[in-house]
């Protein structure tokens, strides 16, 4: 494969299925050499690397928990050492929950903020140790809509993804100019995680209340992730792009 992005080498965590996935699988058909990590069960994470192979691109599988910190260091530093370096990180694993404040046990807080929280810290920490040295790399971070406009019943996931894109600008200030951080805030998408099978009428037509009218595919969130890896997003940093059917403007 030729392109601008052909020969680099990214880690995309939560990989192994939805916008993960997708961003994991385009990233390859540019030609970047993927690590695909996720928690879920080798066979999901095999399954997303055999596809990739299969159309020609390169790929492998680390198996990681993202929000426990020894996990996370050795898959990154494994991820890239196999690679001969990293060009890019998609910090993408995450986890949602949702339901009434006053009937929300502290323990699904604390899962939510450890993976989209602690391990979006911890996975970007140990990949910015690597790019500084290397005085070179990029970083993408996935936030979602709802860290700016806010749901009800939804406050640790939105403070999550809130915190996802307080983290992105840090970051970007702190690595400048050599190393460039920006986000990414889809709206709903068509995933497993939001398992559009088993949603109500009514809460479906709650989710395609944008202008457009309808919810994300993949595709169209994996697009705003290759743009932001590759040469057109040169003086980009601290930037969050939000592909949500017009839901939030600003």
């Amino acid at each position: 494969m030729s392109g601008p992005l052909a020969g680099q080498k990214a880690i995309v965590t939560g990989a192994a299925s939805g916008i993960g996935r997708g961003i994991a699988c385009a990233l390859a058909r540019e030609g970047m050499h993927v690590a695909i990590v996720d928690r879920a069960a080798a066979e999901a994470s095999d399954a997303v690397v055999a596809g990739i192979l299969a159309a020609g691109g390169s790929a492998f599988a680390v198996q990681a928990d993202v929000s426990d910190e020894a996990s996370a260091v050795a898959a990154v530093t494994g991820a890239a050492r196999g690679m001969g370096g990293l060009d890019l990180l998609v910090n993408c694993a995450g986890v949602i929950a949702d339901g009434p404040l006053l009937d929300t046990p502290l323990a699904v807080f604390d899962r939510i903020m450890a993976v989209n929280v602690r391990g979006t810290f911890v996975v970007g920490r140990e990949a910015l140790r690597i790019m500084a040295a290397q005085r070179h790399g990029r970083v993408i971070n996935i936030s979602s809509e709802l860290a700016l406009l806010g749901r009800e019943q939804f406050s640790p996931y939105c403070a999550s993804k809130g915190a996802v894109l307080s983290m992105t600008r840090s970051w970007a200030r702190e690595f400048a100019p050599w190393i460039l951080v920006n986000a990414i805030a889809p709206g709903p998408t068509d995933t497993p995680m939001l398992d559009i099978g088993h949603m109500s009428s009514e809460w479906r037509k709650k989710e395609e209340s944008n202008p457009l009218g309808r919810i994300a595919k993949v595709e169209e969130i994996a697009a705003v992730a290759v743009f932001l890896a590759g040469p057109g997003a040169t003086f980009m940093t601290g930037q969050c792009i939000s592909p949500n059917g017009g839901a939030a403007m600003y």
